[in-house]
């Protein structure tokens, strides 16, 4: 018999070394995909190619009964299993059916409105990356319990990673214990895996049917991406693209399951051992009604005696219709067991190839990452007589039914096809059991694990995506956020890598400007302190500019008064609000009256109005009361609140740079796959920029000149008390008179300030500067920042800032500078 990696190892030179079974569990395919060329196509899971339930199922089993021999029963039984979506859905179930007492989850790559999201990871290598997990009992992740972790493959080893990592931050326990169908890693990835469970504290467990690695030939992307190319292009490569029956095809029947009442179709939102049982006892009757579908006479086909019959799953659906296949095969069916999927494989018709056909149609599901293709592989041609096609009520659509949808495709290629639809779970869980959702949320991240602030200094409300690839080139980024094909929080621009000139300058600068900037903060902190005589302020920075503030801040009060305030940063998006979570666990942990929101400064005074209508609409959803959305600033040149520690537009170092001035934290992020309705926004740790980061210098610096402007300080609070702060939003009015005279026709690409132009310059796509006659001191890191990327800096009087950014209006790429035409950086 011809091993179905044949066709690729001899093209590309790829091997299997290992364990002598490899070969007949495992076969190989091509795909379309940056990371990775060749796919592992398993001949035991059930997803790319037809085999019986019960190999499928007892590959499961198998595994699961050998976890229960290294855990032991009483560890057994106080375990939860953990599935990956979508190729392993119904392997981690089958693992804890085999593992006994333990309740089953699986990630989902489907949000489910009303579900609140426990955790999420990153599939890095794979084409659709983000899981959730969206677990109807908040618990089932909470216990201290051995967590068994079930995917079909190993191959680095990142996607546990990535999912320990996550899951450990919030629900810590002392062991994992990884299953896999096979273990394709590397030497390197396994003690990678050793290092990290050391690293955490826990015990890492590995059970695999079988093991080995893939010796992949130097340059094996770039030939097996070609090789994609010239077969699609070839026709070799495509769907089936005609019926081979040559008869009418007959119209798919529809059976009714009878799915028991109140049990989960699946594992999406977790499947206990009860629910086991009740599925157990129904799966006779259930198989007996598609039984009884397979031997009902047909309009145009008589029927056979013992027909072979293709069970055909749905996506992540894959459990439900195993079992229904199983059964099947019990009752003395010749059955074999598939399902569709999400991922684009190369089909060959070729013995030695895995994926021999393909079929192509649109999603049916109404998936919220958009409309797309799905596949079925190894079904037309194959000589079945009927398919089983089982999916859950949310994907029986009208795509679904359509003339090019999967139930046509089907009818094409096989004489009788049967259609059950298992009704899509939707938890329940009534006011008075679910818990308060700030219970839910984790505690903040603090530095080192995450920032190079010391933990005290601040701690993050916010989810840690340091492993998601978020960064996106400046001017993608323009254009898609001006034509309104994205909001500017859901990608993060690269991160700026200073020259050594400009390196130098920052460091002239904060060496010149650190009295002014302590006498700054000095200012605003005893200000904040008098107008809350005898409580204890809770600084919320809002990250990213506003967190050194607001660190400098609490050691002013400290070293001046001895106060230990507590500081928080929290993620505030405009156009989106602020983090209705991060408010929530702020309620529960502290009086929201002594809450204190700190920024860097103002520009136009956009963030100043985007958190009071936050605040507003938070307190009318939530009915928590007490939130002040007055914001404390260190400079407010824009004159758009009452504290501040100076209205001077002065050059403040810390915007200078980015994530290396701040802790090392990248702008927030909110984007609706990874941030669901019960998670902190999102952020990075740039670990990686280590060596250049100056945050604790910047701190160090401002922080040691605190004695000498003390006297200062003293007089400029008692002159700030006793004047009227109200106000003015000269910035504003400025902003709109200078988008209307330059024909920008949108506040949004006016950014004003020192602040702000610099951010310009580092992350926008700038079309000029505007700079106030004699304002030079403070904008020499400007105009080395202008001309290295070919942006002319125009001198204007009258202006209330010493410099306002333009962003490129309308932009496209390929239009940087002022004259709309590109400009090669410097």
């Amino acid at each position: 018999m011809v091993w179905t990696g044949t066709w690729v190892a001899e093209r590309l030179g790829v091997e299997l070394i290992g364990d002598e079974e490899l070969p007949a569990l495992l076969g190989l395919a091509l795909r379309r995909n940056p990371k990775r060329a060749h796919l592992l196509v398993s001949s035991v899971l059930g997803k790319h190619v037809p085999q019986r339930p019960s190999v499928v199922y007892g590959s499961g089993l198998d595994l699961g009964r050998r976890v229960r021999a290294l855990l032991g029963d009483e560890e057994a039984a106080r375990s939860v299993v953990l599935g990956y979506a979508e190729t392993a859905t119904a392997l981690g179930h089958a693992v804890a059916d085999g593992l006994g007492p333990a309740p089953y989850l699986h990630s989902t790559r489907r949000p489910v409105a009303g579900v609140a999201r426990a955790g999420g990871f990153e599939e890095s290598h794979s084409h659709a990356t983000s899981h959730l997990l969206l677990p109807e009992d908040p618990k089932l992740l909470a216990g201290d319990g051995p967590l068994v972790l079930v995917d079909d493959e190993f191959s680095t080893g990142n996607t546990v990673l990535n999912t320990v990592r996550a899951l450990h931050e919030r629900y810590p326990r002392d062991r994992y214990v990884v299953v896999a169908l096979v273990d394709m890693r590397a030497p390197a990835d396994r003690d990678r895996l050793d290092a990290f469970a050391s690293e955490i504290g826990a015990r890492v467990d590995l059970i695999a049917g079988a093991a080995g690695t893939v010796r992949l030939p130097e340059g094996v992307l770039e030939k097996g991406q070609a090789l994609v190319a010239e077969h699609e292009a070839s026709g070799s490569g495509t769907p089936v693209p005609v019926p081979v029956r040559p008869v009418e095809a007959a119209a798919p029947v529809r059976i009714e399951l009878r799915w028991p009442e109140g049990i989960p179709d699946g594992g999406r939102h977790g499947f206990t051992p009860e629910h086991r049982a009740v599925l157990e006892a129904a799966l006779p009757r259930m198989a007996g009604s598609v039984a009884e579908a397979l031997r009902a006479p047909s309009a145009t086909e008589p029927p056979v005696a013992k027909p072979r019959v293709l069970v055909l799953g749905f996506e992540e659906l894959m459990y439900a219709p195993l079992r229904l296949g199983t059964a099947l095969e019990d009752a003395g069916h010749d059955v074999r067991y598939s399902t569709t999927t999400r991922s684009p494989v190369l089909a060959v018709d070729d013995p030695g190839y895995a994926i021999r056909t393909r079929l192509v149609f649109p999603a049916h599901d109404d998936p919220a990452d958009g409309p797309g293709e799905r596949y079925a592989y190894n079904v037309a041609g194959a000589g079945f007589d009927a398919v089983v096609a089982v999916v859950d009520s949310t994907a029986d659509t009208p795509a679904l039914h359509a003339p090019d949808g999967l139930l046509a495709q089907l009818t094409a290629h096989v004489p009788r096809v049967v259609l059950a639809v298992v009704p899509s779970y939707t938890p329940q869980v009534s006011d008075s059991e679910a818990p308060e959702r700030s219970s839910m949320l984790p505690e903040p991240l603090r530095g080192p694990a995450f920032s190079s602030y010391a933990p005290e200094e601040v701690g993050w409300l916010l989810q840690d995506l340091s492993d998601v690839e978020l960064e996106a080139p400046t001017e993608e980024r323009e254009e898609a956020i001006q034509s309104g094909g994205a909001h500017y929080a859901e990608s993060l621009p690269v991160e700026y890598q200073p020259s050594a000139r400009y390196q130098e300058l920052f460091h002239t600068a904060l060496e010149g400007s650190a009295a002014r900037i302590a006498r700054a903060v000095g200012t605003v902190t005893e200000t904040v302190l008098a107008e809350r005589p005898g409580r204890v302020p809770v600084l919320v920075s809002l990250a990213r500019a506003g967190t050194p503030v607001g660190v400098l801040m609490r050691r002013w009060a400290q070293a001046r008064h001895g106060l230990d305030l507590p500081h928080y940063a929290v993620s505030i998006v405009r156009g989106r609000g602020i983090d209705a979570n991060a408010l929530r666990w702020l309620a529960a942990h502290h009086d929201p009256a002594d809450v204190v929101f700190v920024d860097g400064w103002t520009g136009k005074g956009a963030i100043t109005r985007e958190l009071a209508e936050a605040i507003r609409a938070f307190e009318a959803t939530e009915g928590i009361k007490g939130f002040d959305p007055e914001i404390a600033v260190l400079a407010d040149p824009g004159s758009c609140v009452r504290t501040y520690g100076t209205r001077e537009d002065f050059l403040i170092p810390s915007a200078c740079l980015n994530s290396t001035v701040s802790g090392l934290i990248s702008r927030t992020v909110l984007r609706a796959d990874l941030v669901g309705p019960d998670d902190f926004h999102g952020g990075k740790f740039y670990r990686e920029l280590a060596g250049s980061d100056v945050s604790n210098d910047f701190l160090d610096a401002v922080a040691a000149r605190f004695d000498e402007v003390t006297g200062t300080v003293d007089t400029d609070v008692k002159e700030l008390l006793a004047a009227d702060r109200t106000p003015t939003w000269e910035g504003w009015a400025a902003v709109e008179r200078i988008s209307e005279e330059y024909g920008i026709h949108d506040v949004n690409l006016v950014k004003p300030g020192v602040g702000e132009t610099t951010r310009v310059l580092l992350r926008r796509v700038p079309w000029k500067i505007l700079a106030k006659r004699g304002a030079d001191a403070d904008l020499a890191h400007v105009r080395l920042l202008a001309e290295q990327r070919g942006v002319p800096v125009e001198v204007v009087d009258e202006l209330p800032y010493s410099c306002v950014g333009l962003i490129h209006p309308h932009y496209t790429r390929g239009a940087t500078g002022a004259d709309g035409k590109a400009v090669v950086s410097q």
